[in-house]
C-alpha cells in the first residue's frame, strides 16, 4: 500500500510510521557518540549501560526488578526480537496460540520454526480476547501463547480481566509467554498498560519484546530489545549471537543517555491521544464508522456506509480514487476474514491528518 501510495501521491495513512520529525536532543547524542569513538561492535547482549537503564526503567514503570546481565538483550528491531524468542523455543510440531487480526510476522516466523500456529480470531467489533476458546484449544503439543498489547492493527489492549484469565490458563503448564509491547507507552484515556512484566508469576515464564522505534518516533533504526529469565536469556542469545550478533552501538550508546528522560516516554500517550482525537473529530465528516482505539498508533474503521466492496478492492480503489492510503485489516488475517474494515495510522502531522480527512470526506 505504500508503494501504491507513492504511485499515486496519496496521503499514507497505511503503514505505521511517524512523519513528522523525532527528538533533535537524541539525533545529537548518537552523533556525539559516533564523534567520541563510539563506532565498533557492543558486546553481544548490548551496551551495558543501556541495558541499565532499561532495568531501572523497568523498575519505575512496573515496579519488577530486572538484571540488566542476565535478563535483557538489546535487537535489530521489535521484529527480530519476536522471531528470535520464537526460535530459541519451538520445535516442529509445537503449536502456538495466535490471536487474528495480528500483526503480519507472527505466523510466518512460526511456521519457518517448524511449528503450527493455532489461529482464534478476536472478538469483532472490540476485538477481545474470547478466554473460553483459548482453554478449548489448549492441547498437550501447546508450547507458546502470543500476545500483543497495545495491538496492532485494532488499538485494543489487555485488562486486568485478561491478565486474570491469562494466569488461570497458563496455571499448572509449561506453556511459555510471548508478549509483544512495542507500543507500551502508547495507551490512552488513563488506561494503564498491563504488562506482562507487572507480574512475576507470568514474567518468570515470558518473552517480552520491546522497540525504541515505536516510542522515540524513529521506526527505521530497527532498535529494540528482548527481557526474559536467565534460563530463557541464554538460549535465546545463542540465536542471537549467530544470527546479527550485535546492533548499532552509536544508538545505544545515545540511548542510554537519553533513556533516563523520564518524559520522553511519559508524555508519548497524552501526544499521540491527541492525534488520535483530532483525527476522530476530523472523521466525524466522513462516512466512515470509527471503532475504539485505546493504544498504538492505529484505529480501524468500517466502510460499510460507503460500499460492499472488500476491503482489499476498497482500499485500493480509495488510494487511486481519493489519494489516501489505508490497510485492509483482512490482510492480518491468514483466511482473509473481511468486516469491512480498515486501518488507519494517525502518527502523523496535523495537517496530514486534516488532508486525510478532508479527501475521505468525498468517498
Amino acid at each position: 500500500m505504500s508503494a501504491l501510495a507513492t504511485e499515486h501521491n496519496a496521503v499514507n495513512l497505511g503503514q505505521g510510521f511517524p512523519d513528522f520529525p523525532m527528538s533533535a536532543e537524541l539525533t545529537g547524542l548518537v552523533t556525539e557518540a559516533m564523534q567520541n569513538g563510539f563506532n565498533q561492535y557492543a558486546p553481544m547482549p548490548g551496551y551495558m549501560p543501556l541495558r541499565e537503564a532499561i532495568a531501572e526503567k523497568i523498575e519505575f514503570l512496573y515496579n519488577t526488578k530486572v538484571n540488566p546481565g542476565t535478563q535483557i538483550t538489546i535487537t535489530p528491531g521489535g521484529t527480530y526480537a519476536i522471531y528470535t524468542a520464537l526460535t530459541t523455543v519451538l520445535q516442529p510440531g509445537d503449536e502456538v496460540i495466535v490471536f487474528e487480526p495480528g500483526y503480519d510476522s507472527y505466523i510466518p516466523n512460526i511456521v519457518v520454526n517448524g511449528a503450527i500456529p493455532v489461529r482464534i480470531d478476536l472478538q469483532f467489533p472490540g476485538y477481545k480476547i474470547n478466554w473460553a476458546e483459548v482453554r478449548q484449544r489448549i492441547t498437550p503439543k501447546t508450547k507458546m501463547i502470543m500476545l500483543n498489547s497495545p495491538h496492532n492493527p485494532t488499538g485494543a489492549v489487555l485488562g486486568e480481566d485478561d491478565i486474570q484469565q491469562l494466569r488461570e490458563v497458563v496455571q499448572g503448564t509449561n506453556i511459555i509467554i510471548l508478549s509483544d509491547e512495542v507500543y507500551e507507552h502508547i495507551v490512552f484515556d488513563n488506561v494503564k498498560h498491563q504488562s506482562i512484566l507487572r507480574y512475576p508469576d507470568l514474567a518468570k515464564r515470558s518473552f517480552v519484546c520491546f522497540s525504541f522505534g515505536k516510542t522515540y518516533h524513529c521506526t527505521g533504526w530497527k532498535l529494540g530489545y528482548a527481557v526474559a529469565p536467565d534460563a530463557f536469556t541464554r538460549e535465546f542469545r545463542k540465536v542471537h549471537q549467530f544470527n546479527c550478533f550485535s546492533c548499532h552501538t552509536p544508538s545505544q550508546v545515545a540511548l542510554a543517555t537519553f533513556l533516563r528522560n523520564k518524559d520522553s516516554y511519559l508524555t508519548l500517550g497524552s501526544f499521540l491521544q491527541q492525534k488520535r482525537d483530532y483525527f476522530l473529530q476530523l472523521m466525524t465528516n466522513t462516512r466512515f464508522s470509527m471503532l475504539d482505539s485505546k493504544g498504538s498508533y492505529f484505529i480501524c474503521a468500517q466502510y460499510d456506509r460507503i460500499s460492499d466492496e472488500s476491503d482489499k478492492d476498497f482500499a485500493i480503489r480509495i488510494t487511486k480514487e481519493f489519494g489516501v492510503a489505508v490497510i485492509p485489516v483482512s490482510a492480518f488475517y491468514q483466511n482473509g476474514t473481511d468486516n469491512k474494515v480498515v486501518r488507519f495510522c494517525f502518527g502523523k502531522k496535523e495537517e496530514t491528518l486534516a488532508l486525510a480527512a478532508e479527501r475521505l470526506s468525498q468517498v
